[in-house]
């Protein structure tokens, strides 16, 4: 018995057009299957010790709603920078405001506050005076990292001085401790 020759068949043999009705085939299927797509999940995570929720951003006080202890006259007081961070780590932030008068002419001095707002508290509040403006210091290259609030503050060596032109300038930061805080300079930062 000979093999039989099977004759070709078309199917084997494919053509563009082919392609073109099997792509047109499962575009069709994956558009039915997103509309008639699997009702939602119904199953609850479940419960216990297993089940944590992450920490809620809690947002840092807002310094514009805080009366600062600044003595201004007519003017009002101006928040100039502002920093933020968790400065006693409780995981609330505090906010830390460099203010001074709106004073029409001159360069009015500093005042650097530390605000921060209570759990159920609705308003912010000033805790802590770090620079008073009474010290006729004003602030450059402020920043809150890692804790610690640091500042170059610009001065005067004398009452001599006239207000325009601070002859010292002191790199500073404050630091949490014990309860307050604390300021420190790093050795030789003050300068004439």
């Amino acid at each position: 018995m000979q093999p039989s020759a099977v004759p070709e068949l078309a199917h084997t043999h494919a053509r563009p057009i082919h392609w073109v009705a099997t792509a047109t085939a499962l575009a069709g299927v994956v558009a039915l299957s997103s509309v008639l797509g699997p009702d939602a999940a119904t199953a609850a995570p479940p419960t216990g010790p297993h089940t944590r929720s992450a920490p809620a951003r809690i947002a840092p006080p807002d310094p514009a709603a805080v009366e600062f202890p600044l003595e201004c006259g007519p003017v009002e007081a101006v928040v100039k920078r502002k920093a933020s961070g968790d400065l006693d780590g409780d995981g609330r932030p505090e906010t830390v405001a460099v203010v001074h008068c709106d004073a029409p002419m001159g360069t009015p001095p500093d005042g650097v506050y530390v605000v921060t707002q209570g759990a159920g508290s609705t308003r912010p509040r000033v805790v802590a005076t770090l620079a008073d403006p009474e010290d006729r210091t004003n602030v450059d290259d402020f920043a809150v990292r890692d804790g610690e609030v640091t500042a170059t503050l610009l001065g005067y060596s004398s009452e001599a001085v006239p207000s325009c032109c601070p002859d010292v300038r002191e790199s500073v930061k404050w630091r949490w401790e014990d309860g307050a805080f604390v300021r420190s300079a790093p050795s030789g930062a003050r300068s004439v």
